[in-house]
């Protein structure tokens, strides 16, 4: 899994989507906008029209996830992925550990009985 780095400081991300937004009746059209204001800024139009989308869906003026349901959804994948892990490694354990127990078991109901385990 690769982790992409942020080239636009948030602030800039922020400025760029408000300059749209606010900046409607400028322009002939929305994406008119998104160019000429992404071309100043020097990030791909295509770029800040998602900024701009998530922006919408965040304050549900557009549909989809929103960036806090996203991150929590990010981090019950990675919880569930931690805990499939975690009973991949007991399972393991669990079989290595069975014949040593299984005649541990044995010794002790032997006892129990009062016999011995090698009279069996």
């Amino acid at each position: 899994m690769t982790k992409t780095t942020n080239k636009y400081s948030p602030e800039v991300r922020e400025r760029a989507v408000r300059m749209v937004l606010d900046g409607a009746g400028q322009h002939e059209s929305r994406w008119a906008a998104i160019v000429s204001i992404s071309s100043k800024i020097g990030c791909a139009p295509q770029t800040l029209n998602e900024w701009v989308k998530k922006v919408e869906v965040d304050a549900g003026q557009r549909g989809g996830i929103t960036t806090e349901q996203a991150d929590k959804m990010k981090a019950l994948e990675r919880e569930v992925r931690e805990l499939k892990q975690a009973n991949e490694m007991l399972r393991k354990a669990s079989a290595y550990f069975a014949p040593a127990l299984g005649r541990f078991a044995l010794q002790i109901a032997c006892r129990a009985m009062g016999r011995s385990s090698t009279a069996h």
